[in-house]
């Protein structure tokens, strides 16, 4: 079975998320985490499930509900989360 893996990058975004929905949108924060989750059950279940992107071998699945997405890439025995992307956020600024 596969296992996730959120590298350095991602868990500062988690971080990021986090704070957002705890300061931000509190009102959201739980239903926030519940998608989360629900995305990251999904990945697992399906982890070719997100669409290609422009960069070779990385996936990106949109977190129902949320502007955010796993932003990944698929090894033989695991799914690197590089990023939990912001969709609001200017995609030119993505750095992997």
């Amino acid at each position: 079975m596969m296992e996730i893996v959120y590298l350095k990058r991602a868990q500062l975004d988690l971080t990021w998320m986090r704070e957002y929905y705890s300061t931000v949108f509190t009102a959201g924060s739980e239903r926030a985490r519940e998608h989360f989750l629900n995305a990251e059950k999904l990945l697992l279940d399906y982890p070719e499930i997100g669409h290609e992107t422009e960069f070779d071998n990385v996936r990106q699945l949109t977190i129902k509900r949320t502007p955010f997405s796993f932003i990944y890439r698929l090894t033989p025995t695991r799914i690197e989360v590089l990023r939990i992307w912001d969709g609001r956020a200017d995609p030119a600024k993505l750095d992997l």
